[in-house]
């Protein structure tokens, strides 16, 4: 057993990566055989990822406010807190904050043999207002 008493820094989701304000706290990255990643993730209204996927899919548990998620080619979806969002592996898709609220989830992936998590590709363009 191990218990992490200091967790990384707050770090703010880059640009690249993000439009509007989010800030990323890591939870949980065990050492190797764990391939498990856990995240508390926060967004400002109406800031969300770009596309993105995962090579083994992605739970989102939303712990407070109201935000949106959509998968490649589906409907833009409400999430509120209490929702778990299971997005299946390699699936295209982005989610964050509705326009006038806050949101915060948990996210948690599994990595890759590699190491990688997350591939990511271009910025939202129709971005609900």
């Amino acid at each position: 057993m191990h218990i992490t008493r200091r967790r990384p820094d707050t770090r703010q989701g880059p640009a690249e990566n993000f439009t509007g304000t989010v800030w990323l706290d890591e939870l949980a990255a065990p050492p190797a055989p764990s391939r498990l990643r856990l995240f508390n993730v926060h967004f400002a209204p109406g800031a969300h990822t770009a596309w993105h996927r995962h090579p083994h899919g992605q739970v989102l548990h939303v712990l407070e406010g109201e935000g949106l998620v959509q998968r490649r080619g589906g409907a833009v979806e409400a999430i509120r807190a209490g929702d778990t969002v299971w997005i299946e592996p390699d699936e295209w898709h982005w989610h964050g904050a509705a326009p006038r609220t806050f949101m915060t989830h948990l996210a948690v992936v599994e990595a890759a043999e590699d190491g990688t998590t997350t591939e990511w590709h271009a910025h939202v363009d129709d971005y609900p207002a």
